[in-house]
């Protein structure tokens, strides 16, 4: 169940980190270039200062999540599987052969 929730935020966490890379430019100008409105409110520097602290939060914000989420993942063996294996009492010795 909480793994599912954090699978959950992790998918829409990427889904937001998706567009908030295709809003940058490449050549720096980004969001700030296409929008004169925010130029206004905000300025160039501060539009592209939001957009570059909120890329490097989502990263680490998924990164924390992938981490976390490794604590609620459980690997069911089925037993069918395990009751089949035979472990033998000795190893043979690799580093000798008696011919």
């Amino acid at each position: 169940m909480i793994f599912t929730a954090i699978t959950i935020v992790v998918v829409i966490a990427s889904i937001l980190l998706i567009c908030v890379v295709l809003i940058q430019n490449s050549k720096g100008g980004g969001l700030s270039s296409g929008l004169s409105a925010s130029n206004q409110i905000m300025g160039v520097q501060k539009t592209t200062d939001f957009i570059e602290k909120a890329t490097w939060f989502l990263v680490g914000f998924i990164v924390f999540l992938s981490v976390i989420s490794t604590k609620f993942v459980s690997i069911d063996t089925p037993q069918e599987v395990t009751d089949n294996i035979e472990i033998p009492a000795e190893a043979p010795s690799m580093g000798s052969s008696a011919e």
